[in-house]
């Protein structure tokens, strides 16, 4: 058995965003060809998440001078803990999947906030002698990004995604892309089913 880790970086739900609704068409046909798996979605726009804040770069120089954990403010304990819970789940998962739509040409803000507490030196990766080197091991992951335009892949969203999880070990990432609805709407429902056509094959064998 595997688990999966479903990362829904956007607000609407299926009924209203391209995302979403390719993001729920892998989700359900995984589940049928991989029944054993455990899924574990989370929502970032309606979880408990932390962002990197006065609170958790106060707390973290406060423990790196030696202060006991107890000797934090509520608030910078929780963050922290709540931050260090969400590393925690992504080293635990075999698979990742990642899903939100392009806003402004960049990833949506909490979505940014989840890979800082992904991107965790002595967890997810070491510095050495030579550089940077991963930690992650194992791990598949799959992108699915919906936008306006076409960009095949070469917009700064889906690079950073694909270049964080690279960066960390994730070396097997699949990307499926939900482009043009904006500059053809005329063909939004062809180029959704286009997408949830690719994702449902994709997750035969992921």
């Amino acid at each position: 058995m595997a688990t999966l880790l479903a990362v829904k970086a956007h607000p609407l739900t299926d009924e209203a965003s391209k995302s979403m609704k390719v993001l729920y068409a892998f989700l359900d046909s995984y589940k049928k060809s991989h029944p054993e798996d455990e899924i574990i979605t989370l929502d970032l726009y309606k979880e408990d998440f932390p962002e990197i804040d006065y609170d958790i770069m106060t707390g973290w120089n406060d423990l790196k001078a030696g202060k006991d954990f107890s000797s934090l403010t509520a608030e910078q304990q929780h963050k922290i803990v709540r931050f260090n819970e969400s590393t925690e789940q992504f080293l635990a998962a075999d698979k990742v999947v990642i899903a939100n739509g392009l806003w402004n040409l960049n990833i949506p803000t909490r979505l940014k906030a989840w890979f800082d507490t992904i991107n965790v030196a002595g967890k997810t990766f070491k510095y050495t002698e030579t550089g940077p080197a991963p930690l992650t091991e194992g791990k598949k992951a799959l992108h699915i990004q919906a936008s306006g335009g076409a960009y095949a892949g070469q917009d700064f969203a889906s690079q950073y995604v694909k270049g964080i999880l690279n960066f960390v070990g994730v070396n097997e990432v699949e990307q499926v892309f939900i482009e043009g609805a904006d500059h053809h709407p005329e063909r939004t429902d062809e180029i959704i089913a286009a997408g949830v056509k690719k994702a449902e094959e994709i997750s035969l064998n992921f």
